[in-house]
């Protein structure tokens, strides 16, 4: 039906698609490099103080006409979500933990002064953008679709204050495997506190493009002193926080010789990762090591290092699910981390129990509870955690 009047929240029902005429080649998935290609198609969806949430629209992949005095232009009112699209081994096209990303973008939204939405609605326009592109999910265990939400403050004017006209727009393109097939290649990290990503009280937990142009001058200077990425160091004790772009966890033996898995708690200095979460989600369900949210410093692991006591240290993200760590420079010291001699186990069973539940559409089981519910013989999943990907309809 067509109306004039708009919403509080956007509509999936009221979506208008419009068909690209002009539909490019796909490129071949052993060449595509992360980011750089896009398919035919895009969803806007317009905002304004005065009418609420307009019409969304999909429609041919094109360049955006904005205001030269746009807000998101000169005070980066702006927040975007990173997540994909995976076909399956039976063909079926499934997004993974969809709604965590969902979540996260409305905090986001919230801290930005943008306005909020309704996270159902977005999401089934957001899946019907990947049914109407859904030749660009590459038919390949090794890529996927990468979708990559987007809003932004349209305000027409220079003052700094909360936006009255905004745009959520999502564009998707066919990304390849961060590691070359069949490699698992360690990277080397530069520690230098000088450099800080995030602080307490600021918005390093919400997905804003102002956390990571920063980081741009500082990964050029980890290239430059030979290594690959930044372990960024937060305050006095020198804590270690994130890896590059990634969440970062470390398999060790603690004081007490227990083997333990931890990862930075979500104190506002960390982005709460889908792929940290569904890591967190995956140990525990194990039930076969501790798993701790707790904070290190960097005198702490240097000295479990000194005692052999880190086994592996990974980061974490949906870019590559796992990226091993091999060594660190700190303080113009190098200091070599042994997960690639640890084989490495856990990440490599993280990295294979992830992909099989986003490519082979594994269901997770919890090994503490039944599988299957009496009443009605489903599978059983945790309510709390609904970890298992949010199957699309078979297209």
């Amino acid at each position: 039906h067509t109306h004039t009047h708009t919403h509080t929240h956007t509509h999936a029902s009221d979506l208008v698609v419009e068909r690209n005429t002009a539909c490019k080649p796909k490129p071949d998935p052993a060449t595509l490099v992360f980011g750089k290609q896009f398919s035919d198609h895009m969803l806007t969806i317009n905002w304004s103080a005065a009418d609420g949430w307009e019409t969304p629209h999909i429609k041919p992949f094109q360049n955006l006409s904005l205001h030269p005095a746009s807000s998101a232009l000169h005070y980066s009112i702006e927040l975007f979500e990173g997540m994909k699209a995976f076909r399956g081994e039976d063909n079926h096209i499934r997004l993974f933990r969809p709604m965590l990303n969902m979540e996260r973008m409305l905090r986001s939204a919230d801290r930005s002064s943008l306005p909020l939405f309704d996270k159902e609605e977005l999401l089934k326009c957001i899946k019907k953008l990947v049914e109407v592109d859904q030749e660009w999910v590459p038919f390949s265990q090794d890529a996927s679709l990468y979708i990559r939400p987007t809003f932004i403050g349209t305000e027409p004017s220079l003052g700094v204050s909360p936006t009255t006209q905004a745009m959520i727009f999502v564009i998707v393109g066919p990304v390849g495997p961060y590691f070359a097939t069949g490699s698992f290649n360690p990277i080397s990290l530069l520690a230098d506190p000088s450099f800080v990503r995030a602080w307490k009280g600021g918005v390093g937990a919400y997905k804003m493009g102002g956390n990571y142009g920063p980081t741009i001058a500082v990964q050029s200077e980890a290239v430059k002193r030979g290594c690959q990425q930044v372990l960024w160091l937060y305050g006095e004790q020198e804590e270690i926080t994130e890896v590059g772009t990634m969440n970062l966890f470390i398999y060790w033996t603690n004081e007490k010789g227990e083997k333990e898995l931890f990862t930075p708690p979500l104190d506002g200095i960390i982005l709460p990762g889908v792929t940290r979460q569904s890591l967190l989600d995956l140990a525990r369900t194990w039930g076969e090591f501790k798993v701790t949210e707790r904070t290190m410093s960097m005198k702490e692991l240097l000295g479990a290092l000194d005692a052999g006591r880190i086994l592996e240290v990974f980061g974490a993200g949906t870019a590559c699910v796992v990226c091993p760590v091999g060594s660190l420079l700190y303080r113009e010291e190098s200091y070599q981390i042994p997960t690639m001699q640890n084989g490495p186990d856990l990440a490599k069973r993280f990295h294979k129990e992830l992909t099989d539940i986003q490519v082979r559409a594994r269901i997770m089981q919890d090994g503490n509870r039944p599988c299957r519910s009496a009443a009605s013989g489903a599978l059983w999943r945790p309510r709390e955690r609904p970890f298992y990907n949010l199957a699309l309809n078979t297209f």
